[in-house]
């Protein structure tokens, strides 16, 4: 199989739905032990994992809230446990993203951004940066946004944390190289799932007519991108963004 994860485990925060299920579930096809991680809703989080093992996957189900630093550590602990140390990290979680102008942002929102796309992926990488380097083996892949590139007005709050993200990477990329941990980001653009189901039509109508590729993109598409950067053959691509746009180029 191309692009085999056979050995690797891999935990994916946010994998219930949406993007982070069309990731995990790409990552135990091509051999990966996954965790799924969900908060609030176990009924889809359930349903992902029967949907791996249905398919020949090996996963595991582990309830935590992504943005919160006391419960990572939990998470990562858990997984190791039962599947061995996590050597595949994807930060995919993320919270509500209101469009809102300057004056109707709160710092509270602002710092529940940074909580879920800085602070999460740091304290994440804390808890499995040690197994990584004592293995001589890891991937750290932060699921960003084309959004950043593109700088839509009336989206500072999730756009300056996703810039931050991909800063943190950047510098971690360096930082983690020598010890043969790579880090790189997948910026999608717009693609539909769940949580867009009820945002205005003519919204997703005036997206779609600037796709290049005229379709939507999916959860699979960027699945593809994450598995690529797990892989053995991305050895030796760090520091890197992918965006998954569909031929839109966001800047």
């Amino acid at each position: 199989m191309a692009f085999s994860l056979d050995g690797h485990v891999a935990l994916v925060t946010g994998s219930s739905r949406g993007l982070g299920k069309g990731i995990v579930k790409e990552l135990a096809r091509a051999g990966a032990r996954v965790a799924v991680n969900y908060f609030n809703q176990p009924e889809p989080a359930h349903a992902t994992i029967d949907e791996i093992r249905k398919a020949g996957g090996v996963a595991m189900l582990v309830r935590a809230d992504a943005s919160d630093p006391e419960q990572l550590p939990y998470m990562v602990e858990a997984v190791a446990e039962k599947f061995g140390p996590v050597d595949i990290l994807v930060p995919n979680a993320t919270p509500d993203q209101p469009q809102n102008p300057i004056e109707e942002y709160d710092a509270e929102f602002y710092q529940q951004m940074l909580d879920f796309f800085i602070l999460s992926p740091f304290h994440l990488a804390q808890a499995v940066v040690p197994c990584m380097k004592e293995k001589g083996w890891g991937r750290i892949i932060n699921v960003t946004s084309s959004a950043y590139h593109a700088a839509f007005p009336n989206f500072s709050a999730y756009i300056a944390a996703k810039g931050g993200q991909i800063g943190w990477s950047r510098s971690m990329s360096v930082e983690l190289a020598p010890s043969g941990i790579t880090v790189n980001t997948v910026a999608p653009g717009w693609i539909p799932t769940e949580r867009h189901d009820n945002d205005p039509q003519e919204q997703k109508d005036a997206y779609f007519d600037t796709v290049p590729a005229g379709r939507w993109g999916t959860p699979e598409d960027v699945a593809h991108a994450v598995q690529f950067f797990a892989s053995s053959e991305a050895s030796f691509i760090t520091g890197q963004t992918l965006c998954v746009t569909g031929g839109l180029t966001p800047w």
